[in-house]
């Protein structure tokens, strides 16, 4: 079996807040490699660095010091335009607030990356639909975000982050606002988005759900990653999304 290829890479990576005379180190030299296809779980306690973590992958945010690395490419090294270019092309994003355009219907939401990425108007509408349909919303195309539940306008998220292609999809939270019914709903279209597209899947989350279809986990805790378990070394008893539902590690 030939050995998966590294796609995303932090070495060393520190991030510092300055607060007046204060700084605040978010990040203490953080550490992580991550293959092509996997899906990781970044897991911490509120504070602990996740999300900062999550945002430098994502080209969101420089690191004070250190490096990110996507396909081997020095994220520092890149010019804004290229910057541009990764984030359109490269990730996907999807958040815990959905960060859907209200006056835009789930079709016009999900075509908004592809405008951006200059795809022409007759390969939009036709791609966008396609992805609906794959989320299982394509009867909802022309429905506003409003007239969507949360877990439908999460879906339109998911295939808005996937509409360009992308080889990663970033996941703040994606379950955090969604009941638990709804939220292993998510889980499991991200499961499935992960091994039918290869697509590799990092997720920055508390939910103890996500756990069950992870290939590997990263605890962060006071900005250091505190360990990285395989799926296999995790024990977990996650009851039953019906009714009162326990996690344990």
């Amino acid at each position: 079996m030939s050995e998966k290829r590294v796609t995303v890479k932090a070495e060393g990576v520190i991030k510092e807040y300055r607060m007046g005379g204060t700084v605040l180190q978010a990040l203490k030299g953080v550490d992580v490699s991550i293959e092509k296809g996997e899906y990781i779980s970044i897991m911490g306690p509120s504070g602990s660095g996740k999300s900062t973590l999550f945002n430098m992958i994502g080209a969101l945010d420089e690191p004070t010091s250190g490096v990110v690395y996507i396909d081997d490419v020095n994220l520092l090294e890149l010019s804004p335009a290229e910057i541009a270019w990764i984030r359109c092309w490269k990730i996907g994003y999807i958040f815990q607030s959905f960060n859907l355009l209200p006056v835009m219907s789930a079709l016009e939401n999900v075509t908004l990356p592809m405008i951006f990425a200059g795809v022409p108007v007759s390969e939009r509408r036709d791609k966008a639909m396609e992805l609906l349909t794959k989320v299982g919303l394509g009867e909802r195309a022309d429905h506003k975000p409003t007239e969507l539940s949360g877990g439908q306008q999460q879906r339109v998220a998911i295939a808005r982050a996937l509409a360009n292609g992308p080889a990663i999809i970033l996941a703040d939270e994606p379950t955090g606002n969604l009941d638990l019914k709804t939220g292993r709903d998510i889980i499991n279209l991200l499961k499935e988005m992960n091994e039918e597209e290869d697509v590799t899947i990092i997720s920055a989350t508390h939910d103890l759900k996500m756990l069950d279809v992870s290939d590997r986990v990263v605890y962060i805790r006071d900005g250091m990653v505190e360990q990285i378990k395989n799926r296999a070394e995790l024990e977990i008893e996650i009851g039953s999304v019906e009714g009162e539902e326990s996690g344990h590690l």
